[in-house]
């Protein structure tokens, strides 16, 4: 377990792991056993909106052409646009993280100081590049196969097969995640067999509650 300061929940675990290997998925089973979740993409996609600082750091940095409405300086972020920048090309997307990072992490430890959760889920793909470990207790990274993230970001997200290649190979490799985890949670074969791995790892959670009947009936347990 890692040292913690201030006030926070009893337990506060980091979730990661690489594009497309079903973090989210993994997060929904612990929301479903009592936990408290974050999504740290969701929230930097809120700290992007028009208005903010990010929003306009980043129009500054990467130009008019990732705004939904070029001619609008306060329309929206074209996500699309600008991951087509960043993931294909390294010096881009440090640019981004150095922009988004930092108001990512401070908004994150205000909403944990407020949650009354046993169990809080950081829920961040680049929870280790940020360095928010340093706030959770342990590190919990989700796997899956090369061939199951391509299928993953061809099928949801619309991605060509040169699109899903390119972000995934944009990432560290999943082994530096993996050297740094306390729980590792497989999800390349069935959910059951995924559900039963956050189970057992969710009884090992110190101060996590009992998993009563009706959070084993929503868990599928």
């Amino acid at each position: 377990m890692r040292a913690r300061s201030g006030d926070r929940p009893a337990a506060v675990i980091g979730l990661t792991g690489n594009i497309a290997v079903g973090k989210s998925t993994v997060a929904s089973m612990l929301a479903e056993l009592g936990a408290w979740v974050l999504d740290a993409d969701k929230l930097a996609h809120e700290l992007m909106r028009p208005g903010t600082d990010v929003h306009q750091r980043i129009r500054e940095r990467f130009g008019s052409g990732v705004l939904s409405s070029p001619d609008d300086p306060q329309s929206a972020i074209d996500r699309a646009a600008l991951g087509d920048i960043v993931f294909r090309d390294p010096e881009a997307l440090r640019a981004l993280e150095e922009i988004v990072h930092p108001a990512v992490v401070a908004e994150t430890l205000r909403r944990l100081a407020a949650c009354a959760a046993e169990v809080a889920v950081i829920e961040a793909i680049k929870l280790l590049e940020a360095e928010m470990q340093r706030y959770c207790d342990a590190i919990w990274v989700v796997t899956a196969t090369r061939e199951q993230q391509m299928e993953r970001l061809m099928q949801t997200r619309g991605l060509t097969e040169d699109e899903a290649s390119t972000r995934i190979d944009a990432q560290p490799p999943a082994a530096d995640k993996i050297a740094r985890a306390d729980i590792i949670i497989d999800n390349s074969g069935s959910i059951e067999a995924t559900r039963a791995q956050v189970v057992a790892a969710w009884q090992r959670i110190p101060g996590a509650p009992e998993i009563d009947a009706q959070s084993q009936e929503n868990a599928g347990v």
